[in-house]
């Protein structure tokens, strides 16, 4: 499918990159003004730019809700970010306290991405990958974007290793999100390191709130969210019983597969005391882009 393809480098010196996004800074940086839709491109004095890699959330090793920092279980969380950063082809990576890389070798790796839009915080949503793109069309125009050329990206490499949940939008096209829901159901089958400890279907129990999302529970990264920032506005009370109205107000509005049938996060998480679950599989849902 027409996505822009943009060449340039990696670079994650003084960012802080996770399992799902990471800085890239195009050959020419007046590419990145060819990226279609209603958002612009945030990019930095040197012309480089947030990714948000498309189809994947990863765990969170540093987020913010209201004004309390907090994250997922570290050890998982750091893992994708330096499975994602291998895969691109960094060697060495060191990182401080709050997850800001000091030090990298190779300083830049090049390679490559496809895009079809921004978000709403200005970061380029793509697949990614390194190296050369696997297409003879030049940075800045459109190419024909296949499910071989998929496979080639860091987005479906993290999948298919379980290195990183599904979360899939409505931009993304339906063969590249089939592809992908199917390296999902196939790193789950073979217990890949964040299915292995996954509670997102079984239920994860939370009588201490906030605080057994960061130490034991782990959970597709936009319930994670949801959780924090619920917890946040109710100033670390642990109670859920009013987890349902919160999800109502904010009102993610989803997709589920294969029906079709259209309707919001709160009608597929269930509650149950301090226990929380998500009745549907991640790879059956996409979302509306906000």
């Amino acid at each position: 499918m027409p996505m822009l393809v943009i060449t340039g480098s990696f670079r994650v010196v003084g960012a802080a990159p996770d399992g799902d996004s990471v800085r890239f800074h195009p050959t020419d940086p007046a590419h990145w003004d060819r990226v279609e839709g209603p958002h612009r491109v945030r990019r930095n004095a040197s012309g480089g730019a947030q990714l948000r890699l498309d189809g994947i959330d990863a765990l969170e090793t540093h987020y913010t809700a209201g004004r309390v920092r907090t994250h997922q279980p570290l050890d998982l969380g750091r893992a994708s970010a330096s499975a994602l950063l291998s895969g691109l082809g960094f060697r060495t990576v060191r990182r401080d306290e709050r997850e800001t890389v000091t030090d990298a070798w190779p300083v830049e790796v090049p390679g490559y991405l496809f895009t079809r839009g921004a978000d709403v915080y200005g970061r380029c949503v793509a697949l990614a990958g390194r190296g050369a793109p696997p297409t003879d069309k030049p940075s800045g125009e459109r190419v024909h974007v296949t499910v071989p050329m998929l496979r080639r990206t860091v987005n479906y490499r993290q999948l298919a290793r379980g290195q990183a949940y599904p979360t899939f939008y409505r931009k993304l096209y339906a063969d590249l999100r089939q592809a992908m829901a199917r390296a999902v159901v196939t790193a789950r089958a073979a217990g890949g390191p964040l299915w292995r400890a996954d509670q997102t279907a079984s239920g994860a129990a939370l009588p201490a709130g906030l605080a057994d999302l960061e130490r034991d529970v782990v959970l597709l990264p936009k319930l994670f969210r949801r959780l924090a920032g619920y917890f946040a506005l109710n100033d670390g009370d642990p109670s859920l019983a009013g987890f349902a109205d919160y999800l109502d107000a904010r009102d993610d509005r989803i997709t589920l597969l294969p029906t079709g049938q259209w309707t919001s996060l709160d009608t597929i998480v269930a509650v149950d005391g301090n226990k929380i679950r998500l009745t549907h599989p991640p790879e059956q849902l996409f979302f509306d882009e906000r």
